[in-house]
């Protein structure tokens, strides 16, 4: 191994790239290079990070990065990186769009976090695919790219040649999973070791909050959305939301489906849900009195479906997000 070339990582610095990312990868992939090359005994590099010139989507060449140092013509991995005010319109950017297809013909690894995503996407290569981005983005980046299978519950997809990260501070699950895709889990959980992070997570549920649409129109199903957050509510069934709509059952089912993208019993599990997590986060309240609280009579059955809704129990859940409070 101590003959092989550097692994070459080229990250998409654009205009409004996230710096923390840039220079948070950056020095990810210097303390995996300098681990392995003591591990190994070699001198010469292991990871050769590259950022392109931002300068380069103005029409111009995609042949050098920052600096002089020319782009390698097949990198192993290029990551668009995320962005607190979106990624350029992939309109702007045609050439950029033919490089990342290019570098994917030539075995490249693609990676995109969170807005990257949206990008990625703009070359077609995530069509038919699975991929993930913010879970706020999710909608929005399916209704722009339709042929893409959107997990938002995922904070990493990892399908080979592509990957995708969910949050915007989740670069360093895609940092940590590309070093095990090069280097091994060995070289991974000694980074991880050394930075004091975790190894990459993979679910973003615990992140998301339930926005439920209320600008679909239709003004009877507003009514029964309106009705559900009241505390006279709280123990509504679907057969009280069917009465207070004043439709017939199958009527008021494919109505509140078609407006919200959920079942009755679905919606109000998500009510439920975000209700006790704000409860979890905010008070010291026994599970059994959070449950009663939100409309269980069970706290087994507000225990399952958190846990199906948000990917870990509600004990879990209040032990990461306040440390101090009864995790019972």
């Amino acid at each position: 191994m101590n003959r092989q070339p550097a692994l070459d990582i080229i990250l998409v610095a654009y205009p409004s790239a996230q710096k923390a990312a840039l220079y948070g990868l950056v020095d990810l992939f210097a303390v995996a290079d300098e681990l392995s090359r003591k591990r190994l005994e070699r001198a010469a590099p292991v990871l050769r990070v590259l950022s392109m010139d931002p300068d380069r989507f103005s029409g111009g060449s995609f042949g050098r990065a920052e600096g002089s140092t020319s782009l390698p013509d097949a990198p192993s991995v290029v990551i668009i990186p995320p962005s607190l005010t979106g990624p350029p319109n992939p309109e702007t950017v045609p050439e950029l769009l033919t490089w990342l297809r290019t570098c994917h013909e030539g075995g490249s690894i693609l990676a995109a976090v969170c807005a990257g995503t949206f990008l990625l996407a703009a070359t077609g290569l995530l069509d038919g695919r699975p991929a993930t981005t913010h879970w706020s983005a999710a909608a929005r980046l399916q209704q722009a790219f339709p042929a893409i299978r959107i997990d938002p519950d995922r904070l990493l997809v990892d399908d080979g040649d592509i990957l995708t990260v969910g949050g915007i501070m989740s670069w360093p699950d895609l940092g940590l999973r590309l070093i095990d895709r090069l280097l091994g889990p060995a070289a991974m959980l000694k980074t991880a070791r050394y930075l004091l992070i975790d190894p990459p997570r993979h679910d973003q549920r615990q992140y998301r909050h339930f926005a439920p649409n209320l600008t679909h129109g239709d003004r009877t199903v507003l009514k029964v959305q309106h009705w559900l957050r009241t505390e006279t509510a709280r123990d509504a069934t679907v057969a009280d939301m069917t009465r207070l709509s004043g439709l017939e059952e199958r009527t008021f089912l494919r109505r509140f489906h078609k407006a919200t993208s959920l079942t009755p019993l679905a919606y109000l599990q998500h009510l439920r849900v975000e209700k006790g997590r704000d409860l979890l986060e905010a008070t010291t309240l026994p599970l059994d009195q959070i449950a009663w609280e939100v409309g269980y009579q069970d706290s087994g059955a507000f225990r399952k479906i958190f846990t199906r809704l948000l990917g870990q129990t509600p004990a879990d859940y209040r032990r990461r997000v306040s440390p101090a409070g009864d995790s019972r």
